[in-house]
């Protein structure tokens, strides 16, 4: 008896320590990109939250790069979750991906999944149908960060600055015509529209998020039609855009990361010309969401929209914006955001069946915020 009991303490402590073990096993994380890295944008912010999140916790993180071609897209997402060993959590995004985690999730109910940049699928009740018990999603108010940008353009297109023309004419270059990058687009109309009830803005869409020389001989167009602020929405693309800048000594708007500190790295001239950034913070959402995991408060099953209360996008307000916007526009700004957060604008979103009519193109006159202008925000809070 005392050998069987002998035996058993033993097993009873070899269990205790092995599981210990495994409980003190770092978290694996891994981001799937329907993309490459390097774009200086929207996957490259995704990738300094995993960064950030090594950094400050004891996890093991890995990215996956399936490349520009869509039809690698699915395939290459599906064999990353089938290698189960490998992933405590997979993170991936954007509208393209968002069908294959959801009809997917399900068959890997002991992993967790991160989607950011589009909502999973809900019914009319906001309960997640199958396939999503064991997804969190997380949504960024674009419009918002977009209509910062465009009371920023608006006052820029009108100032004395080199390289601004006396036309309040700005532009916008999308990637393709889809929901979200409109979304983008009518709140930087609206925005410019509170700043200047005159404004007028000329959009394309480039077709590509990979094609700098099509960005690029869209935004030099621009610029002959008058505009002299152009807001880059489109990607890799978007280098275009700020080649464009450059070379003709006008202005561009980055988007989803701080661009310019990003450009000043290896093209300190070129970075003058992105006067700010609409940020998607990815990387601060991505941080936040794994801390909120890591708390076990982060809510799988469900969806969140990160707008300008939240951090989730803003402008960016680096050495560049600092140079370029004079006091009475940073002001203006600020009187914006505030705005926003109190509830005093409504911005408008393609996303709404109520706001549709808000889409690309609607004339000042026809903006709600018609009748308002930014001095009327700015005496308010007087």
């Amino acid at each position: 008896m005392k050998k069987l009991g002998f035996a058993l303490a033993a097993m009873l402590l070899f269990l205790v320590a092995f599981g210990a073990l495994a409980q003190d096993e770092p978290l694996r994380v891994i981001s799937v990109v329907n993309g490459v890295l390097g774009d200086k944008s929207f996957f490259d912010s995704a990738e300094r939250g995993m960064e950030a999140i090594a950094d400050e916790y004891d996890i093991e993180i890995d990215t996956v790069e399936l490349g520009i071609d869509p039809a690698n897209w699915e395939s290459g997402l599906l064999d990353v979750m089938s290698v189960s060993d490998s992933y405590d959590i997979l993170i991936t995004g954007t509208f393209q991906m968002i069908d294959f985690l959801a009809a997917n999730a399900h068959h890997y109910p002991d992993k967790h999944f991160i989607f950011y940049d589009a909502p999973m699928p809900y019914d009319n009740a906001d309960v997640c149908v199958d396939g999503c018990a064991n997804v969190y999603s997380m949504t960024y108010a674009q419009n918002q960060g977009s209509f910062l940008a465009g009371v920023f353009a608006a006052a820029i297109t009108t100032s004395m600055m080199e390289g601004a023309n006396d036309a309040p004419i700005i532009g916008a270059v999308g990637g393709q015509q889809i929901p979200v990058i409109d979304d983008f687009i009518v709140g930087y109309e609206q925005g410019a529209c509170l700043a200047n009830p005159d404004s007028q803005s000329i959009v394309q869409y480039a077709g590509s998020w990979n094609d700098p020389a099509r960005g690029k001989e869209i935004t030099l167009a621009m610029y002959e039609q008058g505009a002299d602020i152009v807001f880059q929405i489109a990607g890799g693309t978007g280098v275009g855009v700020f080649e464009a800048a450059q070379e003709q000594g006008h202005f561009a708007i980055g988007v989803d990361s701080d661009q310019a500190t990003i450009v000043a790295e290896t093209d300190p001239d070129q970075a003058e010309r992105i006067l700010t950034s609409m940020m998607k913070n990815v990387d601060n959402s991505i941080f936040r969401a794994i801390s909120l995991h890591l708390d076990g408060e982060l809510a799988y099953g469900s969806a969140e929209s990160l707008g300008i209360p939240e951090g989730g996008v803003g402008l960016a307000k680096n050495e560049f914006y600092d140079a370029a916007a004079s006091d009475d526009i940073k002001a203006m700004v600020e009187a914006a955001e505030a705005a926003v957060v109190n509830g005093d604008i409504e911005v408008q979103t393609v996303f709404t069946s109520e706001d549709m009519m808000a889409a690309v193109g609607t004339a000042c006159a026809d903006m709600p915020t018609a009748g308002m202008t930014i001095a009327d925000l700015m005496m308010d809070d007087m």
